[in-house]
């Protein structure tokens, strides 16, 4: 060999995009090709940019593997750079175009340094050779992280490279991946929807505000909410005579139960009535003034929950609250969703009335911007903040142990910065 090192450039086309998309099954073929052509594995880091497919790097002790994938189009785009004489590249593009399950694969060798033009520096102090019986310490550092990506925004976290669970169901692919900084977390379609480490935040504020404020809750409606944080909270009432919840997707909950058993512990107990149904349909075949309390608990207004951000779904369920009734909705990100943000607000203003719709705000690390919103509607005339009892609030929240929702908290919540204040006053532009 006359260079320092050979270099090949390879593409493999017709690839499955489940895997051109699994950042774990990519990361995994990587250090096994690496390994195939006895190379030594230094660091490996990998991202999953979602959905946009992955990229990622493994270093080896003879220089590099690199790759990047278009899910989209059944592509990875790779090279494998080795240096020196023992490890062959050619094995790594065999071990992957296998691992990828490429319907066809091209590649081109380049040889890197030419000896022929080299000259070697005179100053160049060379370390004393390793003795012979002693063997290189192979430490390799894994570094992989999922990225949840926006046209001007990302999120990204560092995991253990071991997605715990993942399937793909009718409606949406649900996965439990385990971070590093925020415990187990599930996503669904690419998109966070909660964490080990900050979920609190988010059940105990859909949830508390308007049991705290509703004079005697008795019968709740969950749509959504297939990780069981929001029921967790709602059967802390002993007062409550049933919580009925409706999830579209069943595979949300096995996920929970399975890896996320902190959120999704009150599925067995007696005051839920759980249906594995379309919550737009129970809500339009349910009995006028049947609840007291609706929870939309929903992802973004894409995929299953499309549906939900209808102005004929909310008169839906306007029409089965009873007089007094309270329906709690997210409401997305004044900062990151500004236009459905809006637009929400103006069409529960329609539907309940301007005096009767407020907006709260709590701060969800994981969710674009930490700054999230949900929508306090009221039938009647109750109010979220006059006549509330924060006493009994404190007491509650003492007893309980809530992590998040406070007497203070219950007030401050409702505190709204002046930008959004200006965006619920402006009109919304069509």
């Amino acid at each position: 060999m006359n260079t320092l090192g050979r270099h090949i450039v390879v593409e493999f086309y017709d690839c499955p995009a489940e895997i051109m998309s699994d950042v774990s099954l990519i990361e995994n073929a990587m250090l096994t090709a690496a390994r195939d052509a006895d190379a030594t594995v230094i660091n490996s880091t990998f991202h999953h940019f979602s959905p946009f497919g992955v990229s990622g790097v493994v270093v080896i002790q003879e220089s590099h593997l690199a790759i990047h994938t278009w899910p989209e189009y059944g592509y990875a785009a790779v090279d494998v750079f080795t240096c020196g004489e023992t490890v062959n590249p050619w094995i790594c593009y065999k071990s992957l175009k296998e691992a990828f399950q490429a319907g066809y694969g091209s590649a081109v060798e380049m040889g890197r340094g030419q000896m022929d033009i080299l000259e070697k520096l005179e100053d160049y102090v060379q370390m004393p050779a390793r003795h012979p019986e002693s063997k290189p310490v192979a430490y390799h550092k894994r570094n992989i992280w999922y990225t949840e990506r926006g046209e001007n925004l990302a999120l990204s976290l560092r995991h253990t490279g071991e997605i715990l669970y993942k399937e793909q169901s009718p409606y949406q692919k649900v996965e439990v991946i385990d971070t590093f900084a925020y415990g187990k977390m599930l996503t669904l379609d690419g998109m966070v929807m909660t964490t080990e480490k900050d979920e609190y935040v988010y059940h105990e504020m859909i949830t508390h505000v308007a049991m705290q404020t509703h004079t005697a809750p008795q019968r709740v409606l969950i749509i959504g909410g297939g990780d069981g944080g929001a029921v967790r909270e709602i059967v802390r009432y002993e007062s409550l005579e049933k919580v009925v919840m409706v999830e579209i997707d069943q595979l949300v909950i096995d996920a929970c139960k399975a890896h996320l058993p902190q959120i999704a512990a009150a599925f067995d107990h007696p005051k839920l009535e759980l249906h594995v149904d379309d919550g737009i349909e129970y809500v339009k075949n349910a009995p006028d003034e049947s609840f007291d309390i609706v929870i939309i608990d929903s992802t973004d207004p894409v995929g299953p929950a499309e549906g939900l951000f209808t102005d004929e779904f909310y008169r839906q369920v306007h029409r089965i609250l009873n007089n007094d009734g309270i329906m709690i909705v997210q409401s997305e990100s004044p900062r990151y969703n500004t236009e459905v943000f809006q637009e929400i607000y103006e069409c529960f203003r329609g539907i309940f009335g301007s005096d009767q719709v407020h907006c709260y705000l709590i701060s969800v690390p994981t969710y674009p911007t930490g700054n999230w919103s949900l929508a306090f509607c009221a039938k009647g005339n109750i109010h979220p903040l006059r006549n509330i009892d924060l006493n009994k609030i404190k007491s509650f929240s003492e007893k309980e142990g809530l992590k998040y929702y406070n007497e203070d908290i219950h007030v401050a919540a409702f505190a709204l910065p002046n930008y959004v204040r200006n965006l619920l006053n402006e009109k919304v532009s069509r």
